[in-house]
């Protein structure tokens, strides 16, 4: 897939003349921001009978007879369904699926230029579970991998698990996934920085949506032991009454071991990370009760929970969801890397271990460049694909998930 060059469209449209005509984002959007190209050549006789009719007869049949031969004459095995029904769209919310089709777009532009990955945006005109499902289950022979992509809590875990379960390609839910990997990475380099241990770090993630819950997994996984989730409400502790399924098992995993209850600002008392994943703002007299050399990372888009400004003022190491500052959490770090790596092995599916590769990886590419405004690499670092891609094969591979 390539992306059209400005001012014209794919189909030579110019720009100008659109309603927002003029202004430099909606002029970069006219015709979209991607277009299909032909990787063969078509231009007689000859090339046509090869590419189509006749030609294209044989490699069906042999496809018939074997399936398997779809890995080899077809674009599958290295393209992504990229779906949503745009009920979580950025910052923006439910905004349907119309209106959720540039972001898509976009995530199809980033996989293929950081990952070389092929990919079709899908926008499902239904918010219902089991619809949503069963149209992904039916589309899936046409795709290597499916990426879920702004679909709201709690109802995306439901929908990630259970295709996770028919589907024996990779199935990804970069809300969730991606996000947990990059801060992963970032906070074992920003805890490398202040001479803390994982073991003994209290951790502190405030939103308890798709996000918070994977990143406290994947913390968990990592060796985090003291950490607490909150939502609006607080601490998520099971001696709560109001709390979901997903929720309860949150709390078991994480507040249950240490007892910790009460507010967000309870939590943060002695606290050494913040991780924000929840919009919102974080009182200034809050953070300011964090342990000495502490961490923050306030990833909510446009607006960080703790402002830089504020939080530099109370800790060490911060980061940010934004392009603007030092430190982006940014899930483009990630997600391309995984799918290529996925797809290189021809693997199954994408293991927590795949994940906690794909985040020592980006982690290692630091090195000894390391510091307080520098603790994750940038999205443009062209070693950050290849290394993703090939610790997530290995991975892969010791997993079990592999298939060559």
């Amino acid at each position: 897939m390539s992306s059209p060059q400005s001012p014209e469209s794919p189909e030579g449209q110019s720009s100008a003349g659109h309603p927002h005509a003029g202004d430099p984002v909606f002029d970069l959007h006219v015709g979209g921001k991607m277009a299909v190209s032909a990787t063969v050549p078509l231009a007689g006789r000859d090339d046509l009978s090869l590419a189509y009719t006749p030609g294209v007869a044989r490699v069906c049949e042999a496809i018939a007879a074997d399936p398997t031969l779809t890995q080899h004459y077809t674009w599958v095995p290295n393209t992504v369904a990229v779906v949503t029904d745009g009920t979580a769209v950025l910052g923006l919310g439910d905004i349907g699926p119309a209106a959720a089709m540039p972001v898509m777009e976009g995530k199809a532009v980033l996989f293929k230029q950081f990952g070389g990955v092929d990919a079709v945006p899908i926008c499902l005109d239904t918010t219902d579970v089991e619809e949503i499902i069963e149209t992904v289950a039916r589309l899936a022979p046409s795709f290597g991998g499916i990426n879920l992509e702004d679909i709201s809590a709690p109802r995306c875990f439901e929908i990630e698990d259970r295709l996770k379960e028919l589907l024996d390609i990779p199935v990804f839910h970069d809300d969730q996934h991606g996000t947990a990997v990059v801060a992963l990475a970032a906070l074992w380099n920003a805890l490398t920085l202040t001479g803390r241990d994982a073991a003994t770090t209290r951790v502190v993630i405030s939103g308890a949506g798709a996000a918070g819950v994977a990143i406290a997994k994947i913390l968990l996984e990592a060796g985090i032991k003291d950490l607490a989730v909150t939502d609006r409400k607080g601490v998520v502790h099971s001696g709560r009454s109001d709390l979901t399924p997903v929720k309860r098992e949150l709390a078991e995993m994480t507040a249950d071991k240490t007892g910790r209850t009460g507010s967000l600002a309870d939590a943060l008392d002695g606290a050494d990370v913040y991780l924000g994943v929840s919009g919102g703002t974080v009182p200034e007299e809050d953070v300011a009760r964090m342990a000495p050399d502490a961490i923050i990372f306030a990833m909510a888009n446009p607006n960080p929970e703790v402002h830089p400004e504020v939080a530099h003022r109370h800790a060490r190491v911060v980061a940010t969801g934004r392009s603007d500052f030092p430190n982006q959490i940014n899930n483009v770090l990630a997600f391309p890397g995984i799918f290529r790596g996925a797809f290189d092995v021809h693997a199954r599916a994408i293991t927590e271990g795949m994940k906690l590769a794909a985040a020592e990886a980006i982690a290692g590419l630091v090195g000894d460049d390391l510091a307080e405004d520098l603790v994750i690499p940038s999205p443009f670092d062209p070693r950050v694909g290849p290394a993703v891609a090939a610790a997530v094969a290995d991975a892969a591979r010791r997993d079990g998930v592999a298939r060559r």
